[in-house]
């Protein structure tokens, strides 16, 4: 399996495909690069695609600190510098968006092209932080399984839900879930809700920007996809029909196909 050492941290990464341009996708909280699976398979032919997982998340070290976002962001300029070496196309869900807004801002060197998915440039809603905090506690002290079904309420939206030919692909997420560290995935929640907003410094990106949302995303509603689109200077804006908060796994056929269509653009 490959691994690489990013900011002493044993990070786990996989990489497909060859061609000119790497793509480079950063998961959302819960998951690891597996949510991608098929996003990779659709543009592995003609880029160079790596998938890496979150410390703590996945396949990478659990450490006892550094899930904040500037960390997470510190980590990814480092993935790029020692992975690759040149400009990126990177493309991040919910968590790997807020990662990406910071790369793109700060970080322009590195970043030719960005994809943003199911994210949001403010910081976590407080009417949130009671729900996400006493969740959490559950997770950590008596594990996933309680937890579950109202994860997957966030996590997807109805249509995906309520499809009965989709039964078992839910239930291969359920243990997706389930396969989570009760102890690092915690401290990721815990910095998914203290983060800081990025707003501010989102008219600092000026490379080409897709912004793609679900119209059933109750995590990070289409508005909060609208407002970075109004303060990211000529980004594109899809709000789709059926798709949740994890519509790589939901929608793929219109992530595949818009976002093909701007990298071909």
């Amino acid at each position: 399996m490959p691994n690489i050492q990013i900011n002493n941290v044993n990070y786990y990464y996989e990489e497909q495909g060859s061609g000119t341009e790497t793509i480079v996708l950063s998961h959302g909280l819960l998951w690891s690069g597996h949510m991608f699976h098929k996003q990779v398979a659709h543009f592995k032919d003609n880029y160079r695609v790596i998938t890496y997982d979150h410390r703590g998340q996945g396949q990478t070290e659990a450490t006892l600190d550094g899930y904040d976002m500037e960390t997470l962001y510190a980590d990814a300029v480092q993935l790029i510098e020692k992975l690759v070496g040149k400009p990126v196309i990177f493309g991040g869900l919910s968590m790997g968006g807020f990662v990406g807004m910071r790369l793109a801002a700060r970080r322009p060197d590195l970043i030719q092209k960005l994809i943003l998915m199911e994210t949001s440039a403010d910081p976590e809603p407080v009417e949130n932080h009671g729900k996400y905090r006493f969740l959490n506690g559950i997770v950590k002290y008596l594990g996933f399984s309680l937890v579950v079904s109202s994860v997957m309420k966030i996590m997807f939206g109805q249509k995906f839900l309520k499809d009965a030919s989709r039964a078992a692909e839910r239930k291969y997420w359920e243990q997706q879930l389930k396969k989570n560290n009760r102890s690092s995935i915690t401290r990721a929640v815990d910095g998914v809700i203290q983060r800081k907003g990025i707003a501010d410094e989102l008219h600092l990106v000026t490379c080409p920007t897709l912004i793609l949302v679900g119209d059933q995303d109750v995590a990070t509603v289409p508005d909060k996809a609208r407002k970075i689109h109004a303060l990211i200077p000529h980004s594109k804006l899809v709000i789709f029909a059926g798709g949740g908060h994890t519509s790589s796994v939901e929608e793929p056929e219109v992530y595949n196909r818009e976002i093909a269509a701007f990298l071909e653009g």
